[in-house]
């Protein structure tokens, strides 16, 4: 999913990822979406930022030290589980 994307790629897709979070929680706050589902769903947002923020902060780092930021590579949801901004 985040295979070929530059900073500014990664970087919209974060901002998408809060914005549907933010739309989530608007829902189950107005009742439209049920608890359990909020959760599961929630999860699944929190785990894609999770691994986006990761990527960022690898290609940073990677250019930081003069390598390819390109040679940066996702890494799976349990590797970067509750990483928070």
């Amino acid at each position: 999913m985040l295979g070929g994307m530059d900073d500014t790629d990664i970087l919209g897709r974060i901002t998408a990822l809060v914005d549907e979070e933010h739309g989530l929680r608007e829902r189950v706050g107005r009742g439209e979406v049920p608890p359990a589902e909020e959760r599961e769903r929630l999860g699944a947002v929190e785990a894609a930022l999770d691994q986006c923020w990761d990527l960022l902060r690898q290609r940073r780092a990677r250019r930081e030290v003069g390598l390819d930021p390109d040679g940066a590579r996702a890494r799976s949801a349990g590797e970067v589980g509750g990483y928070r901004q």
